[in-house]
C-alpha cells in the first residue's frame, strides 16, 4: 500500500462547490463534462436518498478560472487521487460524461494502484472506451467552431451566450478538447470494481454502440437510457434510479430504469 500524501481538508474543500457533508452515508462523485465547471449539475439533487451529490470543481474553471487547467487527464487524476482521499470515509461512486468519464476511470486506476479505497462502481456515461479513443467531432473543430458550441451549450445550461462568457468558457473547452487528443493509453487498465456504462438512445456524438470496449476495462453493465447527449444534465428520473440501484441503494419504490444493451 502507497503511503498517503492527501491533501488536508481545508485545501481540499476547493475542489468542491459545496464541501461534503458528514451526514450522507454515501457519496458520489461526479466530474463536469467538456468546456464546463461543476455547476452544469445544478439540476441535479444535493441528495438522492442517502447518497451525497458531490460537485468536483477541477481548476480553471468558474469559480477557479485564475488557476491553471490540467493539460493532461493523467495529471489531473494524480492530483484528484490525493484531493478525495480525506473523503473516502465511506461507500462512494464516479460518475463522468463524455470527455468526463476518462478523468474519471483513471482517477480510479490511481486509487487502485496506490491502494486506497475503491469505489462501489464508475459510472461512464456517453464515451469510448479508454483504449479505443479518441473519439468525437470536437476534436478537429477549430476555435470559431468550438465557440459555436459553446454559445450553444450555455443556452443549453440555460444562460445567454455573452460575447465574454463564450470567450472564457471557450478556453475551458480547448483544454479539455487538447487533453482527449493527449490520451492515448496502450491498453486499459483493468479495474476491480464493477464498471456502468450508460448510452443515451437518441444521442448524436457518441452512438452507445461505440461503448463496447468498456468490458476491456473491467466487469461491465451497459445500459440504454432516453434521451439524447445533454439529457443527463437534468437528472431524469431514469439516470438517477440507476446511478442509486447500482450503487446498491433504492430511492423509489419502483424498479430502476435501463434497458441492458
Amino acid at each position: 500500500m502507497s503511503t498517503s500524501t492527501s491533501v488536508p481538508r481545508t485545501a481540499a474543500a476547493r475542489w468542491f462547490l459545496r464541501e461534503p457533508s458528514p451526514e450522507g452515508a454515501a457519496r458520489l462523485f461526479c466530474l463536469p463534462y467538456s468546456g464546463c465547471g461543476a455547476t452544469m449539475y445544478r439540476n441535479w439533487p444535493r441528495f438522492l436518498g442517502d447518497i451525497e451529490i458531490c460537485r468536483v470543481q477541477p481548476p480553471g474553471r468558474e469559480n477557479r478560472t485564475r488557476e491553471a487547467a490540467y493539460e493532461t487527464y493523467e495529471q489531473l487524476a494524480d492530483d484528484l487521487a490525493e484531493v478525495l482521499l480525506p473523503y473516502l470515509d465511506r461507500p462512494f461512486a464516479f460518475f463522468g460524461h463524455c470527455g468526463s468519464a476518462l478523468p474519471g476511470y483513471e482517477t480510479t486506476v490511481r486509487l487502485h494502484q496506490r491502494g486506497y479505497p475503491m469505489p462501489l462502481r464508475l459510472f461512464v456515461s456517453s464515451q469510448v472506451a479508454p483504449h479505443q479513443g479518441p473519439a468525437g467531432r470536437f476534436l478537429s473543430m477549430s476555435d470559431e467552431e468550438l465557440a459555436k458550441e459553446v454559445g450553444e451549450l450555455i443556452v443549453q445550461l440555460g444562460g445567454k451566450p455573452r460575447p465574454d462568457l463564450v470567450e472564457l468558457s471557450l478556453g475551458v473547452l480547448r483544454a479539455d478538447v487538447d487533453a482527449n487528443k493527449r490520451y492515448h493509453p496502450a491498453e486499459p487498465v483493468r479495474l476491480p470494481c464493477p464498471i456502468t456504462a450508460l448510452g443515451w438512445r437518441h444521442d448524436a456524438e457518441v452512438d452507445h454502440a461505440l461503448m463496447a470496449g468498456w468490458a476491456d476495462c473491467g466487469a461491465t453493465t451497459f445500459r440504454l437510457l432516453d434521451g439524447e447527449h445533454y439529457r443527463f444534465m437534468d437528472g431524469p428520473d431514469e439516470l438517477m434510479d440507476v446511478l442509486a440501484a447500482d450503487m446498491g441503494r433504492r430511492v423509489r419504490a419502483q424498479a430502476p430504469a435501463g434497458l441492458l444493451l
